[in-house]
């Protein structure tokens, strides 16, 4: 990531939050292609427990240059219970990425911002206004799409994918309240520490000792999950969530292109209508997300009711 900043150093913030985005899907893509690869090998648990592994050892040089006061945190029973829900998502997306189309899968793993704006008005009781919900409403017409229910059987493994946004949406959720009072390197720490541990046991139950050919595949897995968190979170402080989050459709085409390359693939156009609806819906919401933010921003700082928008309220 160093030589990455230093070729990219003078180059505007939005360039290089996009050059950033780019490369994270790119991540994604790869990493989603690698455990349908490993899969042949070893089964998805345990390439979930190896990816964690892996993960955590690349964190290291982190927390080394952070220093132990990174762990200094008064949440661990709330870090341990997100990451029990970081594992049920994990899991379920790495037994769906050995089974089924790739790119059916990233269409649907794009709601995950749909049911954490149905979490957050339901279980942290923000307010969620009419054209919100008209976007949640509009993405998962767009899931109906994809999986086209009547015309064909709605498969288990689209139900992992569901499962998987559902679960990962609600660790958004709780790691919206834990930043609060914890830093985002301290969460992603300890959640690294703590789906390590608790991914051993899943794998344990189909472990197989992998070959030299497939350590190196859950080796990959691990450090491309890792740039994937590394970019994201600095093209997110580089821009706008508004201006980062369309970028987030390249998933889709980067990762149609490799499973075409390496599975024989082909995406319907179902896939491809209904992820784009999807994912017009998410960047609705997040582009909502990011005024209201400014809005509430220009609130605190002057004290005065903001003249163009109503008041700010959570979850707006």
């Amino acid at each position: 990531m160093g030589a990455l900043g230093r070729a990219t150093r003078d180059l505007s913030a939005p360039v290089r939050a996009a050059l950033l985005m780019l490369l994270a899907n790119l991540c994604v893509a790869g990493m989603t292609c690698t455990i349908r690869i490993a899969a042949a090998e070893l089964h998805p648990f345990e390439i979930a427990f190896f990816r964690n592994l892996f993960g955590l050892a690349c964190l290291l040089p982190f927390l080394i240059r952070a220093g132990v006061g990174v762990l200094r945190t008064h949440a661990v029973g709330r870090l341990l219970i997100s990451s029990g829900g970081h594992l049920i998502a994990m899991l379920a997306y790495f037994l769906a990425a050995a089974l089924m189309p790739l790119a059916e899968l990233t269409a649907l793993a794009f709601t995950k911002p749909l049911f954490a704006i149905v979490g957050a008005a339901l279980i942290l009781h923000e307010v969620v206004r009419g054209r919100r919900w008209s976007a949640v409403a509009i993405g998962f017409l767009g899931v109906l799409i994809v999986l086209r229910p009547g015309a064909q059987a709605v498969s288990p493994e689209a139900g992992l994918v569901l499962l998987s946004a559902l679960a990962s949406a609600a660790v958004v959720l709780m790691v919206k309240q834990m930043t609060r009072g914890d830093s985002t390197m301290t969460i992603v720490l300890y959640q690294s520490l703590f789906l390590t541990v608790l991914s051993l046991p899943p794998a344990l139950l189909f472990w197989q000792t992998p070959s030299l050919p497939g350590l190196l595949l859950v080796a990959i897995i691990g450090a491309l999950g890792t740039i994937t968190w590394l970019c994201f979170t600095r093209a997110f402080a580089l821009a706008d969530a508004s201006a980062v989050m369309p970028f987030e459709f390249l998933k889709l085409p980067f990762t149609a292109v490799l499973a075409y390359l390496l599975f024989s693939e082909v995406p319907s156009i179902w896939t491809w209508l209904g992820g784009a609806i999807i994912f017009a819906a998410t960047v609705y919401i997040g582009h909502r997300e990011a005024k209201v933010a400014r809005v509430r921003a220009a609130t605190a700082t002057t004290g005065a009711e903001p003249l163009s928008a109503p008041p700010a309220r959570p979850g707006v």
